[in-house]
Order: structure tokens, then sequence, then C-alpha cells
């Protein structure tokens, strides 16, 4: 007897996913609950277990394809089985990677390509039957779709195509994907302001940025808002997104109860989010759900930076390189630890003068140590 294992309904809303890597190889015996599976979602990397003991009779989905919910992944044959059947009929009858149906056409139905690239193919009115996918197994890249708009605009495409090449996969495809749908629905603004970072514990400056942020937030709930069609969402919650860099791309666990967690409490946090998401071990629940997210690069911050909103919020806060600097106190001239902060905001939402104070009552905060 085989069991076919589909790709299942990991929840939030998911319709697709990207498998990242298989932690079996054909022909390998598995026993129920072993490894199967890395799953890459826009939430995070979650390993299935097999749900089944046998023999992987056939992989479907190769690494790096994205395919819709209800896929078969694998085919698992019970051990017990003496039936050898013809797995090469069942390969075709599966629905080809990283394809998405989308409406009743059998051509659409061919098309390579994720949603994404679908919405920027009907905004630039490009056929996507027509256009030579180049990514991984014949995918339809966004880069493809705006090179056949140029092309039927009669723009030149004489770019000699030349260097080494790889698909854009696993965290990497899905930051691409999620900046560019924030460039596309956000008009940001920047606010930037030195701070004094004399009175902060720079051991504890990740925390210490998020508990003032939280303060500065229950003033300013315009910031601590999203979007949803014509309507502002006003959150009662402080559950703020801290940007970690990893090997695999840029990571934004959420720290919960910002607002009412102590200082040492959060930094813990912080500290064991941090090691998961450099670790990828991270529940799909740490890294979704967050209010306003927080970033700092630390010494590689440069003077100060204008972050991208972490859409569907409608701020975020990044601290710049903090640095020892002369800066004139009661009429002396006196070195003290200077940064700056820095606020890009969603400008449908927040206006200029409000995000101002909103950064200046961060600051306020942070130089006077009230967010401990």
């Amino acid at each position: 007897m085989a069991y076919e294992f589909k790709l299942p309904d990991l929840g939030e809303g998911l319709t697709e996913g990207e498998v990242a890597r298989w932690l079996v190889s054909e022909g390998q015996e598995v026993a129920e609950d072993d490894p199967l599976v890395e799953i890459q979602t826009d939430k995070a990397t979650v390993e299935i277990p097999s749900p089944a003991a046998g023999t992987v009779r056939r992989i479907l989905v190769a690494e790096g394809h994205v395919v819709p919910v209800g896929t078969v992944l694998v085919v698992i044959e019970d051990a017990a089985s003496a039936e050898e059947a013809d797995w090469s009929i069942r390969v075709e009858s599966v629905p080809s990677a990283e394809t998405v149906p989308e409406g009743p056409s059998p051509t659409a139905e061919r098309v390579r390509a994720t949603p994404l690239v679908r919405k920027v193919a009907q905004e630039l009115g490009v056929d996507l039957a027509a256009v030579d996918g180049t990514g991984a197994s014949g995918q339809i890249t966004e880069a493809d779709v705006r090179s056949a708009a140029d092309t039927s605009q009669g723009r030149s495409l004489s770019a000699v195509q030349e260097g080494r090449r790889e698909p854009l996969r696993g965290v990497r495809r899905l930051i691409a994907e999620h900046m560019a749908v924030a460039h596309r629905e956000v008009p940001p603004v920047t606010w930037v302001e030195e701070c004094d970072f004399e009175a902060v514990d720079l051991k504890l400056l990740v925390a210490t940025v998020l508990k003032a942020c939280a303060a500065a937030l229950q003033e300013h709930p315009e910031l601590n808002a999203q979007l949803d069609g014509n309507e502002i969402v006003y959150l009662d919650r402080y559950d703020l997104g801290v940007a970690v860099q990893t090997e695999q791309g840029l990571v934004v666990p959420v720290v919960r109860g910002c607002d009412t967690g102590s200082l040492d409490e959060i930094a813990a946090e912080v500290e064991r989010l941090a090691a998961g998401a450099r670790a990828g071990t991270l529940r799909p629940e740490e890294l979704r759900g967050s209010t306003f997210t927080v970033t700092s690069a630390g010494k590689l911050g440069g003077l100060f930076q204008t972050p991208i909103v972490n859409y569907p919020e409608v701020g975020i806060l990044s601290i710049g390189r903090i640095a020892p600097r002369a800066v004139v106190r009661d009429g002396e001239v006196v070195v003290r630890p200077i940064g700056t902060i820095a606020v890009t905001f969603d400008h449908r939402v927040v206006d200029g003068a409000r995000a101002a104070e909103f950064g200046l009552s961060v600051i306020r905060r942070l130089e006077g140590a009230e967010a401990a």
C-alpha cells in the first residue's frame, strides 16, 4: 500500500509553500514521525515529519519549487507491501512545481509563476503564457515579466547574459516578494534625529528601545496600527518585531507584550528569539502578528538608515551607529555616545508631525532612562 503525502494546510491563510530541503532520499526507509521535509512559507521554515512508515518510493517536488496546498510531495510505500507500482505515471499527474492555478483557463494553469508575479503581469498587461521563465524549472520571475513589458514597449534588451546565476529561493525569495509589496503599497517618509545614549546600558540596547517604543506607541496609537482597505485598525497590543540578520536573510521574530514586560524579561526574550532565528528553529507563531518593528545593525548601521516599513504595519524604527562624539552640554563641549533614531512611516496613516512627536518621545525616554 502506498501513501501519497500532500502539502498540508499550514494555517494563517497560507495557500502555497516552497520545498526548502528534503530530509530523506528516494529508496530510504523512514519511520512514522521521522523528519521528512522542510517547507518554507512566507512566515517560517517548518519541519514536517513523515506521516507513515515505509520506503520513500518517489519524491515528486524538487527543492526550491513552490507548490499550492494539496500538491502531492512524496510517495511512501508500506514496507509490508510487495506491490510494485509504476510511479512514472503518477509523476505526470502531479501539478507542476511552482504552478498556482488561477481561473478556468488551461493556459493559465500551465504557467509557473507566484501570485505576486501574476499580479505584476496583470498590472503591466503582460500575457504570462507568452513569457519564457528563467527561474527554477521554468518558473516566470518578476524580472521576466518586466523584460517582456519592456520588449512590448519597444525598449532594447541588449544586456549581455553573463555571470553566475542562482534561483531566488527560500528566505531570500520571501524577502524579495515582501519588500516588493511594501514598496508598491506604502508611500514611505523617514524622519531622523540624534539621540544621546549616555543613560542607556548598550548591552540592553534593543530591549531598552523596545520598551521605550511600546510606551511611546501608547501615546501615538496611529503608529501601532494597520491599514485595512478603507479602515485604520488601531491595535491595543504592543507586540514588536525585531529584525535579525541570519545567514539565510532577514527574519523578524516578535517580542510579545513589550508594554508590560520588564527590561530584563524583554532582553531575555530578544536573545532567545535572535538565537532561534539564526538557528532556523523558530515556530511560525513566533514570526507573525507584530504591530511595529525595531531594527538595529549595530556597528554596520551607518550614520542612519531609511528602513522599509514591515507591511502591513505602518511604522518602523531603526537605530543608527552609536559612537563617541563631541557635543555641547550646558555650554561645554563633552564627549557622549551619540547615535540616530530614524522612523519610517506610512504617510497614508501617519502625518509627519505625529511621526516626529513619536520619535522625540522615544528619544526622551532613552535619554532619561525612562524605558527602564
